[in-house]
């Protein structure tokens, strides 16, 4: 049957608890990663944040960053409906809202339906995002999270390359076991900088529309133009551990703004029929190093999260196999 996936503010406070119920159902099964790989693995929630740490570098500004993602999300929506009885679908979290003070979004209120509030004040000298080309001003947090369902939640996985000052690496790159709390530093300079009507029709109606190639590189920004594009301000806007682009899994948002990630990217597929399934890009991120153009055949690797995919399979949410669902 065709799922819809509709905006998280669309939910009822039953369906955003629900939800959250199933999330840390995924936080207590155990992990099926293997531990030779991946030591600090010790959910089914750690098996994502894990498999996303070890692609990091051949899923991000490639040919496949955004089938990868849209798979990962679809794979953890799976995880949480076949694992955790989980009755809905992946909500997405509508930037364009809210953008002057996240602390005020029901995703960020620290309310029981909410995933958490912003981190304790906690001093430090801002964020480097856009690969460290972008120094981002601090926020009024930056420590462990203070209310909401996930104040207890254990952090396993990373830091692999964290970009807010004063965060620190974990052990074994970032795939050893480093018990912590959930920190964030909600931004509202980056969200009022970059997510912003005009950046969102931009890239799905306006100049940058006009094929994948431009689209995708809008939309996960222009470094050296010191343009952060609305992929890295949705992490760089929650902070903290959202802010490291390897492990940003681990803030339970990352599935909400990836779902409009996925979002966007199946807006500009329906306003652009006659080129909607075409890719754009290389293997390596940014393409270093030098590496071959991807194609549709290429593999998408979920390791334990579902099976091994190609591109050309993730192209289309109506495909059926495995994707049956729209945007609302």
């Amino acid at each position: 049957a065709l799922a819809n996936r509709n905006s998280r503010e669309a939910l009822s406070a039953q369906e955003k608890k629900s939800y959250i119920g199933a999330v840390q159902c995924l936080q207590k099964l155990p992990s099926k990663s293997d531990p030779e790989l991946f030591p600090g693995a010790r959910s089914r929630y750690d098996d994502f944040v894990a498999v996303h740490i070890n692609l990091t570098s051949k899923i991000h500004a490639t040919g496949n960053f955004l089938t990868w993602h849209r798979y990962f999300v679809w794979a953890y929506e799976e995880a949480l409906r076949n694992e955790c009885d989980y009755k809905g679908t992946q909500p997405y979290w509508n930037w364009v809202k809210y953008q002057d003070d996240l602390t005020k979004s029901p995703l960020f209120d620290g309310s029981d339906t909410s995933l958490g509030g912003d981190g304790a004040f906690f001093q430090h000298n801002g964020s480097f995002g856009g690969a460290g080309t972008i120094h981002l001003p601090s926020g009024k947090g930056g420590g462990c999270i203070q209310s909401g369902p996930f104040v207890n939640m254990s952090v396993n996985l990373g830091p692999v390359r964290p970009s807010m000052d004063g965060m620190v690496a974990g052990p074994n790159g970032g795939l050893g076991y480093n018990p912590r709390c959930l920190r964030r530093d909600l931004s509202s300079y980056i969200m009022t900088n970059w997510m912003t009507n005009e950046n969102l029709l931009n890239i799905t109606i306006g100049r940058s529309s006009g094929n994948i190639k431009d689209h995708q590189e809008e939309l996960q920004g222009r470094f050296e133009d010191r343009f952060l594009g609305m992929h890295g301000a949705g992490h760089y806007a929650v902070g903290g551990e959202a802010g490291d682009l390897f492990s940003s899994v681990n803030d339970p948002s990352f599935f909400f703004h990836h779902a409009m990630v996925d979002r966007v990217y199946w807006l500009w597929q329906t306003l652009h029929p006659w080129n909607a399934f075409e890719i754009a890009g290389t293997m390596t991120i940014g393409n270093n190093p030098p590496s071959r153009n991807a194609t549709v055949e290429d593999e998408l690797i979920m390791g334990v999260n579902g099976e091994t995919r190609k591109i050309k399979e993730l192209l289309n949410t109506i495909g059926g196999t495995p994707l049956c669902y729209v945007y609302l």
